[in-house]
């Protein structure tokens, strides 16, 4: 007769994550999400301080807590002989079903980043291939200790599954939200803007930085649909997990990357894991072509970025992963430039337009819906009237004016007579220290790249190609005002947009 102790945790490190199959019955359970609050995840992994620990699968229900899930493949003919014994970890404990690494990890990533024990935590088993029936003539040491309403046989149904899991507890309608737990647990899918602002990334977001890149590869996503903070995501999963020895992120401008960059480290210091911070960097493209000059003993570029043909010559193994976000914005003899010299390494494009999409990013993780008002007007004279109102209910540092240098020169002149606020000229040729963007800042199309604002202002939309136009428009998370003096083909364009959706 077998004897079969129950039942050790499948919460060890392991080198690969255990893959769960997509059956029908792991069907059946994702398909409990479609039409319910339950938020389903199958083979992700837990990051606590150097260790990945493997999740088969977990539901969070933010009614209830999380629902954890022992995968379990033995079938009637291995248990119809077999009497259990509980294992020694589990003895005294109230729940037979008692995964204590499981539990002990989990409650030590809420102490630690939540500062409290977080939700409930409920055990199941998944018997692929056991049907409800057989499970009536096991032993009755083995339905001791592995309960009935707590295992999903391979005949249940999705409504018995469900009905399953609310019968784990009473609603608490006081749980934290799905984005704090799940980003708490899973810091490589989670939006730490701060500690009030978190998210949990959504299905795009999570494909892309689950994915392996290889070769060259391009994402298309807008502006606010999370792009950036992805691309971060994903450089902390693939050097937490030692998948890349070298990272470099591509960002367009000196602001632009240092806003960046203290988004990362808000992100790491988040997230609480060990990883090589020497092997991740974000530049901008004058800052890696003059690292190639200097291997070449060149001289360095100052003010424009140019592309010498001895560039294009010559290799540069400066990483084996460089991403390079909103590539629409750059030159098109840098991206060349990158397709170049990475040849034998990976390069991850956003937004090239040059060539066909890997990923799309079409949802935002910003739940704020704005108003979009288009003004055929004076832009100018419009412009100053928008200000003065807005400064009246909004934080100067909410507002932010879009347009090209010379409207902006004439606004800056301007503006002193009407609003007591002083405008801030935003210049992202200089780093981050030295701007003052809690003030009611004016931008160039040249300036906007990683800038946030409540209240957008855009103005001079013919003269800018539908990239920067459609970027500048997306900035915006409550109000976005669209000055123009006659219609173009770009408001044309915009109107569709905003239509559309």
């Amino acid at each position: 007769m077998m004897k079969l102790s129950f039942l050790p945790s499948f919460f060890k490190a392991k080198e690969e994550p255990l893959v769960v199959p997509d059956s029908l019955l792991l069907k059946k359970i994702k398909s409990l999400s479609e039409n319910s609050n339950l938020i389903v995840l199958a083979n992700k992994e837990i990051f606590h301080h150097q260790t990945a620990y493997p999740i088969p699968l977990m539901i969070y229900d933010d009614l209830r807590g999380i629902y954890i899930f022992e995968m379990k493949e033995w079938s009637y003919d291995d248990l119809k002989n077999a009497t259990a014994s509980k294992a020694e970890s589990v003895e005294n404990s109230k729940d037979t079903l008692a995964f204590d690494k499981t539990h002990a990890i989990i409650k030590q990533k809420f102490n630690e980043l939540l500062h409290n024990d977080g939700v409930d935590i409920f055990n199941y088993l998944l018997m692929e291939n056991l049907s409800s029936d057989e499970y009536e003539h096991l032993n009755e040491s083995l339905q001791e200790i592995l309960p009935k309403d707590r295992i999903i046989f391979s005949d249940s149904e999705s409504s018995e599954i469900f009905k399953k899991l609310q019968n784990a507890a009473e609603e608490n309608h006081s749980l934290p939200s799905a984005d704090i737990i799940l980003a708490t647990l899973f810091i490589q899918y989670g939006i730490a803007q701060n500690s009030e602002a978190i998210h949990f990334c959504n299905d795009e977001q999570i494909a892309l930085i689950d994915a392996k890149i290889t070769a060259t590869q391009n994402l298309a996503a807008p502006a606010k649909s999370g792009k950036s903070y992805a691309l971060l995501l994903k450089s902390i999963k693939e050097l937490f997990k030692k998948e890349r020895q070298k990272i470099i992120l591509i960002k367009p401008t000196v602001l632009s990357k240092d806003i960046l960059h203290q988004r990362s480290l808000e992100l790491i210091e988040h997230a609480i894991i060990d990883i090589d911070l020497m092997a991740f960097e974000i530049l901008t493209p004058m800052e890696l072509v003059n690292r190639h000059l200097a291997k070449l003993k060149m001289p360095a570029l100052d003010e424009a970025l140019y592309i010498d043909e001895k560039l294009m010559q010559k290799s540069f193994d400066t990483a084996d992963l460089i991403l390079c976000d909103d590539a629409d914005l750059l030159d098109e003899h840098f991206l060349a430039y990158l397709k170049h010299i990475q040849k034998k390494s990976d390069l991850f494009l956003v937004n090239d337009t040059t060539q066909q999409h890997d990923f799309n990013f079409e949802k935002s993780y910003l739940p704020q819906e704005k108003e979009v008002h288009f003004h055929e007007t004076n832009p100018h004279a419009k412009a100053l009237h928008l200000i003065s109102h807005l400064v009246q209910k909004a934080e100067p540092k909410d507002i932010l004016v879009i347009s090209d240098s010379l409207s902006r020169e004439k606004l800056s002149d301007d503006l002193s007579g009407f609003i007591e606020e002083q405008a801030y000229i935003l210049d992202a040729r200089r780093h981050l220290v030295e701007q003052q963007l809690d003030s009611l800042c004016l931008a160039t199309y040249n300036d906007m790249v990683e800038t946030q604002a409540k209240h957008v202002i855009v103005m001079d939309p013919s003269s800018q190609d539908q990239a920067k136009l459609f970027y500048a428009c997306n900035i915006a998370t409550e109000s976005l005002h669209i000055l123009y003096d006659e219609a173009c083909r770009a408001i044309q364009a915009l109107k569709e947009k905003y239509e559309s959706s």
